[in-house]
């Protein structure tokens, strides 16, 4: 029951104008959860405090680890380098849903426009964490059982938690939504690209401006508002977890 990574366009991209021209080769959310366990000793694996980079580098070397179709890319949050095969939201400016919310928050540039849409598109991870945790809430706690039981339980679960989002359709859990993780401080994103990607500025480049370039399509086609001011308040009403 654990997924393969697919071509297909997700459908809330491809039956949404707003999304679809700019995030047609996205094919789904990336990102990390803590599921608190006891530790008398460990010897190897990944502890909380473990940068995200580091994770997916792992799991992008392992023989049957993540991969990502030609062409195609996830979105991740801050904590991950931008790539070509991650899109990363742009550093320095509002992510968080909550913050375009509310009078006089309305858009005023490219850049806050594609945070705005990327963050509406990833925020899918935060709410399926959120159900996954309230389904087994053996999670929310440290089992009482030895580190490798415990490590164990998280792949069936995730399993079972696919299947019955497919025999069930429903998620009727009282979702406890993690909202974003700590975002790592500017001097981090350094050290998440030698993580990925050892001595590679050029290809680093390319992704800014690749990433830029979406930014500046969204800005260029966008709906205008109140007599063309820029406002398009419509733009957050994606801003509650679905």
């Amino acid at each position: 029951m654990m997924v393969k990574t697919s071509t297909e366009i997700p459908a809330k991209i491809k039956e949404s104008t707003r999304f679809m021209l700019f995030f047609k080769d996205c094919i789904g959310a990336i990102d990390g959860t803590h599921i608190p366990t006891t530790f008398i000793y460990v010897l190897s694996g990944w502890e909380g405090s473990t940068h995200d980079s580091k994770l997916l580098s792992d799991a992008l070397s392992r023989t049957n680890g993540l991969q990502v179709p030609q062409g195609k890319y996830f979105l991740v949050d801050c904590g991950f380098a931008n790539r070509r095969q991650f899109l990363a939201p742009l550093r320095g400016v509002r992510y968080h849903l909550k913050d375009f919310g509310g009078q006089g928050r309305h858009l005023r540039n490219a850049s806050e426009l594609f945070s705005l849409r990327h963050a509406s598109l990833r925020n899918v991870i935060e709410r399926t964490f959120g159900v996954f945790k309230s389904r087994f809430t053996i999670f929310k706690t440290a089992p009482p059982f030895p580190f490798q039981t415990q490590a164990e339980l998280v792949l069936p679960c995730a399993g079972l938690h696919n299947f019955l989002r497919k025999e069930c359709r429903s998620d009727k859990f009282p979702v406890e939504y993690e909202g974003d993780q700590d975002v790592p401080p500017l001097d981090a994103e350094e050290d998440s690209v030698k993580c990925l990607s050892q001595s590679q500025p050029q290809q680093r480049t390319e992704a800014n401006a690749w990433r830029m370039s979406i930014a500046n399509a969204m800005w260029e086609s966008r709906p205008i508002y109140n007599g063309g001011d820029g406002n398009e308040d419509n733009e957050t009403e994606d801003g509650n977890a679905e």
